[in-house]
């Protein structure tokens, strides 16, 4: 009898001592975690410098009056429309700037902007013409009874580092629907959607 209850109480005491043992090993991690959590502050996410110029720039505004523009395949060379407006006897005034920023000259000499089925036509901007694209039609230069362009003639070969020209050309008005015109040049890239002011 003796010798079981020895037994018994070794068992609860081995028993005690082992849950004692991992109570203490828990907090002592328990600690270290909550040690190591608090030594080690979070680290701020690194900051990604920003470039100093970015793409989404706005561009250049257009010089006031301009109501479109277009590139020559020239380089440097630029048109800029100044006006395309309604005008009485069911014509159509278009009015513009040819601007050389380029290192050569920009020669006007014969077909550059002339229409070329016309001799006369030398050094004129007869070569310019209105498309309709609702439509499907192309305007042409108007012409006086000798068959001679109501538009710019003899115009100067315009000089490189920012020589300017201003010149015109008349043509049919489209349709009172029709609101908006494609501008072909030749030797430039066609202008689309421009507004026919009243």
């Amino acid at each position: 009898m003796k010798r079981a209850s020895f037994v018994v109480l070794g068992l609860l005491f081995a028993f005690a001592c082992k849950r004692a043992e991992q109570t203490t090993s828990t907090t002592q991690s328990t600690t270290t975690v909550s040690t190591s959590t608090t030594a080690t502050p979070p680290q701020p996410a690194p900051m990604t410098p920003v470039p100093a110029t970015t793409s989404s720039a706005p561009a250049p505004a257009a010089p006031a009056g301009v109501i479109a523009s277009t590139e020559a395949d020239q380089g440097g060379v630029r048109i800029d429309i100044t006006e395309l407006k309604r005008s009485s006897g069911g014509t159509v005034n278009l009015k513009f700037v040819i601007t050389n920023n380029g290192d050569k000259y920009f020669s006007t000499a014969g077909e550059r902007l002339a229409d070329k089925e016309t001799g006369s036509d030398y050094r004129s901007v007869s070569g310019i013409h209105l498309v309709d694209p609702v439509n499907k039609k192309k305007y042409f230069v108007v012409r006086d009874s000798d068959k001679n362009c109501l538009c710019s003639q003899d115009v100067a070969d315009v000089k490189e580092g920012g020589g300017r020209v201003t010149l015109w050309a008349k043509f049919p008005a489209p349709p009172p629907e029709v609101q908006k015109i494609t501008i072909q040049i030749p030797h430039f890239q066609p202008i689309d959607d421009v507004t026919i002011s009243q």
